[in-house]
């Protein structure tokens, strides 16, 4: 057989080999530090054996299959440790994702951090035993039989849910035996560093219904110095949290009587307002008309458009004159109802109509999270009809208004692909021609991409934007979505230069995505520092005494008819503690006035970016700060806060 690897170079042999011996004939180095396989595209076991020609990848740490396999294996030494120290704790499941593992379990006693600590130590005696990790299969019947004997109910219910004719593979390691389909390293040796972080509940199975579980998070690198890296970060994102700095900031509120619906508060709604003011400027410009569309609309719209059939588990619903109706999950049907509602001719296309349409999903409770997922945000939307020759132009121009919005709030992104799911409507024809021009248009930009494998909408494939924040976390954002099925199914059509009926095609896409999220985004991205344009509050004025309050009144005036945010503190504390207060408020400009400054007509300006500014004439600062505004500067923090 010819095994071709990564780099295009070939291996042949002549009998059968496990991915675990090819990487020790490629490289024993490489063998020390292989995390998993990749056969063909899939990940496997290094355990595997590779009996036919195929492409061979073999995944370390640095891939994310990689490291899958390596903090799958930690939440297996996790699994181990707390069987040991808890035997009668019952094991649920225990996957990797996103920077971690998870593994969720039935204890009569609640977990608390001493609990992890030990569980922590155990788990260093596991991985200093360097147990041999190997991997075999039972029949069904024995594998459920095995499980009952140990009284773990939750793999029985596991196995007995499986397919009839499915594989069912088991890990063992020392005395740990547990249901798994791998992949995992070859011992528990290369796992070194690991920290247990955090403790949740978990219904079993994510079902509601179910007995709540406790959930222990952890983390695992190849190397402490990593780990550390890591746990640093977490704890900066501890400190840039927007549920808590929303909070302090008095920009939004969660409460019981709405779960998962935000409150905006004043100096939200000023933020949000920017935002959305910034938003309507750049897409005039862009050649975008403004919509709006009913926030309620008949069942037989949402069946129309297929949401009733995929997507009404999602969405909630009413009964009005004995007519079904369901509150918009999305905007799309309405944009249109807006495109036909006169007869369109091939001189009117494109038409870009935008709608910054209130949209509600049901997510469950245990989802909520802030503002980051919610169930109504502001889904800043475009829909645009076109012919198929103005398909690539189009998309080029969403990508590069999307960029303009990145770019200005500092974001890099990445950008993927996301091709046809299992659940969607129309023919493999209008699929390829939709993704062929998803893919022409990012490679006609030069924008690197990736292919996320069945990703895509029900009713088209996407382009997903993915950004990375000031601590290195990434967000999808942004998204174009290419749809030959909603025309088709509204029967929408124009008239073409032939004087024939035509269908149009359409892009649905959104730049900030939910500005409910986008807002919660940035208020980690900036650690509630705002730039000055986007600030709630721009200036603050502070008077050195009540002595000289007319004066910082008058100041307070003569910003606010400029059309700066400006405030100013009237409390008889001193000057000191005031400026301490601004800068906890995380204001950009605080302008001090006492004697001299009223004296001179002046102003002792102290800012986020370069602290002490001197005395300055009103209204140079006037001019400056408006400049500053209007050009959407990003102006670098530079002074350590006071505490």
């Amino acid at each position: 057989m010819i095994i071709t690897l990564k780099d295009g170079s070939k291996k042949e042999y002549a009998e059968p080999k496990s991915v675990i011996d090819i990487a020790s004939d490629i490289s024993e180095g490489l063998a020390r530090v292989a995390c998993a396989g990749e056969v063909d595209g899939e990940v496997v076991d290094l355990r595997t054996v590779v009996d036919k020609d195929c492409e061979l990848n073999i995944l370390t740490f640095d891939s994310e299959g990689g490291q899958g396999a390596f903090r799958h294996t930690t939440s297996h030494i996790m699994a181990q440790a707390i069987k040991r120290l808890y035997p009668d704790v019952k094991l649920a499941i225990g996957p990797s994702i996103a920077d971690g593992f998870y593994y969720d379990v039935d204890s009569d006693t609640p977990f608390t951090a001493e609990d992890l600590e030990k569980i922590e130590g155990e788990m260093k005696k596991i991985v200093k035993e360097a147990l041999p990790i190997t991997r075999f299969t039972k029949p069904r019947q024995e594998a459920i039989d095995y499980f009952k004997e140990k009284n773990e109910p939750y793999k029985v219910e596991l196995i007995e849910d499986l397919p009839e004719d499915a594989e069912i593979s088991f890990y063992q390691q020392g005395e740990f035996v547990d249901l798994c389909a791998g992949p995992h390293l070859m011992t528990t040796k290369p796992v070194k560093a690991f920290k247990l972080t955090s403790l949740a509940g978990a219904y079993w199975r994510g079902n509601e219904k179910n007995k709540m579980l406790t959930r222990i998070y952890g983390t695992s690198y190849t190397k402490k110095a990593d780990l550390e890296e890591y746990l640093t970060r977490m704890e900066e994102a501890k400190k840039r949290d927007h549920r808590k700095l929303g909070k302090e900031l008095g920009l939004f509120m969660m409460r019981e009587e709405g779960p998962g619906f935000p409150f905006f508060l004043p100096k939200g709604m000023v933020l949000k307002n920017t935002l959305l003011d910034y938003w309507r400027e750049i897409h005039n410009k862009a050649g975008y008309v403004e919509i709006s569309t009913p926030i309620m609309l008949s069942r037989h719209l949402w069946e129309t458009s297929g949401h009733w059939d995929h997507y009404k588990e999602n969405m909630y619903t009413t009964v009005i004159d004995e007519t079904d109706f369901a509150i918009k999950p999305m905007n799309c049907p309405g944009g249109i109802l807006v495109y036909q509602s006169e007869p369109r001719s091939y001189r009117d296309l494109p038409i870009r109509m935008g709608e910054l349409g209130l949209v509600h999903r049901h997510e469950k409770s245990g989802q909520l999270h802030g503002l980051m997922r919610v169930r109504c945000f502001t889904q800043d939307d475009a829909h645009i009809f076109m012919m198929p020759e103005q398909i690539r132009d189009e998309i080029k121009g969403v990508a590069k208004l999307i960029d303009e919005v990145y770019q200005l709030f500092g974001f890099k992104y990445h950008v993927e692909l996301s091709t046809r799911p299992e659940d969607s409507m129309g023919s493999d024809e209008d699929w390829e021609m939709a993704t062929d021009a998803l893919r022409g248009a990012l490679e006609d930009l030069g924008l690197p991409y990736v292919v996320n494998e069945g990703d895509g909408a029900f009713y088209g494939p996407k382009i997903d934007f993915h950004l990375e924040d000031s601590i290195g976390r990434t967000w999808q954002c942004g998204t174009i979505q290419l749809d030959f099925q909603l025309p088709l199914r509204f029967n929408c059509e124009y008239i073409g230069a032939d004087g024939e009926k035509h269908r149009p095609i359409m892009i649905h896409r959104v730049a900030f995505g939910s500005i409910e999220r986008f807002i919660g985004i940035l208020i980690e991205h900036f650690a509630g520092a705002f730039p000055t344009w986007l600030a709630p509050v721009q200036v603050k004025v502070l008077p050195i005494s009540d002595k000289h309050m007319e004066y910082g009144k008058k100041v307070l005036e003569t910003l606010k008819e400029a059309g700066i945010r400006a405030e100013i503190d009237t409390r008889a504390e001193k000057i000191g503690y005031k400026i301490r207060e601004a800068r906890l408020q995380k204001i950009p400009y605080m302008l001090i006035v006492g004697a001299k400054e009223e004296e001179e007509g002046k102003v002792s300006v102290r800012s986020r970016f370069a602290g002490d500014e001197g005395a300055k004439d009103l209204g140079a600062f006037i001019e400056s700060i408006k400049e500053e505004i209007k050009a959407r500067v990003m102006r670098e923090t530079e002074v350590v806060e006071e505490k």
